[in-house]
Parts: structure tokens; sequence; C-alpha cells
């Protein structure tokens, strides 16, 4: 997960990394009210800037040097709103203005190919480190850190060394490296990077921007993580999900697919796509794949009830496969659950979707035989992959 500036900039605070003033607001009248507030410390001058995850904000105007409170609101009247390479800004932060002398550029990341973690720093920050390291690469110093050991006092003198930092200004560059680890390590990212890392006129290193991407398989050992998370930019459906804790992702098609693992999973959406291509939609495209959710071993009635919930409430679905090989969870049980599924939504006031179930595996017979039994509406029930997903391709393209 990738956070929002605003979001870095109050991590490396808490973690004692040196940052300025900042507030975040999603009006003009909030980011004058901040500006107000903030400005206060640095002379009336603050930095207005979008809040987008996605480089190249200043190139296209999202960030502005405001030197009082009324330019503040001004310039957040024009920021908000604004698209930036695709994305919308929808609120702007406003940072305490600061006397730049020098300009630096540290960042620590994941080297998957060498199975470590990279340092990288540079004395020439503030500019497309893309470009620096493709054109003077000699400007940038790449160090391994050892994961067992951090950037420790050594580590960090030794990072300031190799990108060219004179002694006075290194000394002080190396115990917020120590603190910028610390960031790293503490909430399991991926990345912390900081561009410009800058000296100000006082002699005072400050991290003035911000990147943190976090490892969300970490969530378990964060939960106050979950503050970080944008539901603005997750699909509706994908959020209903996430609460029903379900592993679901959105796609474009017209029909649902639930199944038990992953594998099988990627496997129904491939054959379903395939199905298709023998219907043809009155758009003139083909019925399609509308999500990946997978159930993991848990079929029981109410993950089953939630699963259909979800694929129930997207309106672009207009059949539904479940494609179930009974291993540790018997057919059985997936069909029970089924079966209590349809109780538990009709208690909901929820209509079904044409259902198509292929059961296989473990108590398969016994799985089917409870389905045939219960003859539920709209379920039908085929035995072969194949031939249940050209049966659901075929239901979603009549559907229309």
């Amino acid at each position: 997960m990738d956070l929002y500036e605003y979001q870095a900039r109050d991590l490396f605070e808490k973690h004692g990394v040196p940052v300025l003033g900042g507030a975040v607001a999603t009006t003009a009248a909030e980011a004058r009210a901040a500006a107000e507030t903030i400005g206060a410390q640095s002379g009336g001058v603050t930095v207005v800037k979008a809040q987008v995850k996605t480089g190249g904000r200043g190139k296209a105007g999202g960030v502005k040097v405001a030197k009082n409170a009324d330019e503040a609101q001004t310039y957040a009247e024009h920021i908000l709103g604004m698209d930036i390479k695709g994305h919308t800004v929808k609120r702007v932060m406003i940072a305490q203005g600061a006397q730049i002398a020098e300009e630096y550029y540290f960042s620590i990341l994941l080297d998957r190919a060498n199975r470590t973690y990279l340092a990288m720093c540079s004395v020439e920050g503030g500019m497309d480190i893309e470009t620096l390291a493709v054109e003077r690469p000699e400007a940038l110093a790449k160090v391994a850190v050892d994961p067992n050991i951090g950037i420790d006092a050594a580590k960090a003198a030794e990072i300031v060394e190799a990108a060219g930092f004179d002694a006075e200004t290194g000394a002080k560059v190396a115990p917020v490296l120590e603190r910028l680890w610390e960031v790293y390590r503490d909430e399991d990212a991926t990345l912390v990077e900081v561009n410009p890392l800058v000296k100000t006129a006082a002699g005072d290193i400050i991290a003035l921007d911000g990147k943190v991407s976090i490892d969300e398989n970490s969530d378990f050992r964060h939960p106050d993580h979950q503050a970080f998370v944008d539901h603005s930019k997750t699909d509706p459906l994908e959020v209903l999900a996430i609460e029903r804790g379900l592993n679901y992702v959105k796609l474009d098609g017209d029909v649902g697919i639930i199944g038990n693992g992953a594998g099988l999973v990627m496997s129904t959406l491939d054959v379903v796509a395939y199905a298709g291509e023998e219907f043809t939609l009155p758009d003139g495209g083909h019925p399609a794949p509308a999500n990946f959710l997978d159930i993991g071993g848990g079929a029981n009635a109410d993950v089953m009830a939630n699963g259909l919930d979800v694929i129930f409430e997207d309106a672009q679905v207009k059949a539904v496969f479940v494609n179930v090989f009974g291993g540790i969870t018997a057919c059985d049980a997936v069909a029970d659950g089924i079966v209590q599924a349809y109780g538990i939504l009709a208690g909901h006031g929820k209509e079904p979707k044409p259902l198509v179930v292929r059961l296989d595996g473990n108590n398969a017979e016994l799985g089917r035989q409870i389905l045939d039994d219960a003859a539920l509406p709209k379920l039908e029930r085929v035995d072969t992959m194949d031939g249940a997903a050209r049966r659901v391709a075929e239901l979603a393209a009549t559907a229309h």
C-alpha cells in the first residue's frame, strides 16, 4: 500500500524524523485555516501540495508556494479537483515553508534480486532520481543493508561517506538516516524515500517530502495501518468484501465467479472467458468474468452467503458460477453452505441470480444430491468445469 505524502510525514514524525508542520485539507476553507496556523511558524509562508499517489505534481501545477493564507486558499481552490496523470486531487497538504540551502536524496527499499535491502543516497536531491541514475550514476550511492543489522551509526556513516557529504553535513544527516531506517523496519515498509532531504539556511536537516510503501502482508501486526486505507479509491464492492473478510477483486465482466483456492479461481476465470467467446452480447462484446472471489477452504454457510451477497450486489453480474473442488472442505459441506446461504439471503430480501454450481472431489456425489433435493430457484448443477462455464456464459448472454 502506497501512502499519501501527509501520511508519510505523520509516520516520520512518529519515529522522530525531523519534519516541518503540516496539515491536510479537503476544501479551500480548510486550507486557509491550516495556512493561518502553520504559516505562523514560517513568516506566513506555506506550501500547498496536491495529495496524489503519483509523481510529477510540481510540473502539473500541483505544488504552489503561498505567501499568506489568502494565496493558500486560492491555490487550494485551483489544485483541488485537478487531474494529475489520471489521479483526481481530493485533498491538499498545507506544509510549513522552509528556507532551503541544499537538497539531498535518500531512500531504502527491498532489493529482491539480492535478497537484502538497498540504501540509495545522493547530495543531488530535489530532481527526478531516475534521470540522475541514468545520466550520472556516479552521483547516486548504493549501499547494501543487512536486514539483521539495519542502518546503525556505522552503516549511516558509510552511506553519507559514499554519497559524498562533507564531514559536518554528514554528521547531521547520519542520525536522520537511522530514524528513517526505524520507519522502514518498524512499519514493515518496502520503500521509504525522501526527496528532497534538505539542509535549511539554519543548518537543520529536514525530511521535506516523503514516500512510503507498506507491505500489506504485515497488516496483522499493524491494526493502526487501517487508517491509511483510502476507500475512495476502492470499488465499493471491494470495500464490502473487505468488511466481510473475503478475497475479492472486481473485474469488468458479467459472470460472477466463486471458487475455493486461488489457482482454481484463476483457472475458472480463463475457462469462463474462453466459453464466453461463443456468445455475443447486445453491445458486440462477450460474457466475461465479473470478479475474482476465493473462499478458500472455509465454504460454510456464512462464507458462502457473504460471497453471494457481494456478487449479487454487482449490477453488472447476470449469472454466477460456483466452482468447487472438495478437499479439506468436502462438497457436501459446500452444498449445505449454498442451501443455507439462499435462506440467509432470502431473509435479507435478496433476489437470487442464475447460479451454476459445479462440485467435484471429496463427497461430490453427496453434495450434488443435497443441491438436487433442495431445488433452489435459478440454481443449475453441471458436473464438468467446461460445461458449467459454457452454461453460465449462456445464461449471462441471454439475461441481457
